[in-house]
């Protein structure tokens, strides 16, 4: 689905409108989760799982219909505003690896927060169940909120790599002073009470950051493989980030146990200053 999509996007949209088009799609799973969350857990207690997966298959049935009635080729291909690739194939151009590398290392914090940010707040900050739901609210609407802007702003200046440099390069920098707060918290019992109200803070402008580039990377990603290779490509990417998907929530707990959450937030900033490199044209 997420090639198809992508493919989709580059066959309908101008090159000064695919950033914002891929943008708007990311902020699809986000979304789904979000109302997933909201409804599905009222609707099991109030009617079983039968009733959850009714939904489901009911949800998934109306996105058919969509696809069948919407999703089509352009009318006609020699006008169709996507630009083949007259370069190699997906799987032999490293630009596309690069890039596909990039948004999987990106995608090690963002997943760190995602899954983690909740024990974090509890565990180490003390905050109550509000508190840490308004946080992690705060950065899913961040996120969604940022991935759109960051479409639209990057499709009017033409500036997708300079923009996935800077998420990086702030994401880096957000992670680096939570794991200094990390360290001050016990080394400065007078600042305490202050040190544990930003941490909060601190944690979404990270998760904001970390989140913000998703659509632009996917559209720079689906540029560099032209119209024709946009599936190969962009299911290349969603492989790197399924690989973060499954490697973050099982290495996080032996850092913990090694270096507590010092080395989890340090770790997560080595992933994005990494990948800062990465985005750069290659000469």
């Amino acid at each position: 689905v997420n090639g198809s999509s992508g493919r989709a996007i580059m066959a309908w949209f101008r090159e000064n409108e695919r950033g914002f088009a891929m943008s708007i799609r990311q902020t699809a799973v986000p979304l789904g989760g979000g109302l997933g969350a909201l409804v599905l857990p009222s609707l099991a207690l109030a009617f079983g799982f039968a009733a959850v997966f009714g939904l489901l298959a009911a949800a998934s049935a109306l996105s058919a219909f969509f696809a069948w009635r919407w999703l089509h080729e352009p009318p006609t291909a020699g006008e169709a505003h996507a630009i083949l690739s007259d370069g190699p194939a997906p799987l032999r151009n490293i630009e596309v690896w690069r890039i596909s590398t990039a948004i999987g290392l990106l995608c090690f914090p963002q997943v760190a927060v995602l899954t983690f940010a909740s024990v974090f707040l509890h565990d180490f900050a003390g905050l109550g169940t509000t508190a840490i739901s308004a946080s992690l609210a705060a950065v899913q609407v961040g996120a969604m909120v940022m991935r759109v802007w960051s479409g639209r702003f990057t499709d009017r200046h033409g500036n997708r790599r300079q923009f996935l440099r800077l998420c990086s390069a702030l994401s880096a920098l957000a992670f680096v002073a939570l794991w200094v707060l990390v360290l001050a918290v016990p080394a400065l019992p007078a600042s305490q009470s202050l040190l544990i109200a930003v941490l909060p803070l601190v944690l979404v402008v990270a998760g904001i950051s970390v989140s913000a580039w998703h659509g632009v990377a996917y559209t720079e990603l689906a540029t560099l493989a032209g119209a024709g290779h946009v599936g190969t490509a962009l299911s290349l990417a969603n492989s790197f980030v399924f690989v973060g998907f499954f490697m973050v929530p099982v290495a996080i707990p032996g850092l913990l146990h090694l270096w507590s959450w010092a080395g989890v937030w340090l770790s997560a900033a080595a992933c994005a200053l990494v990948a800062w490199p990465i985005f750069l044209k290659r000469a």
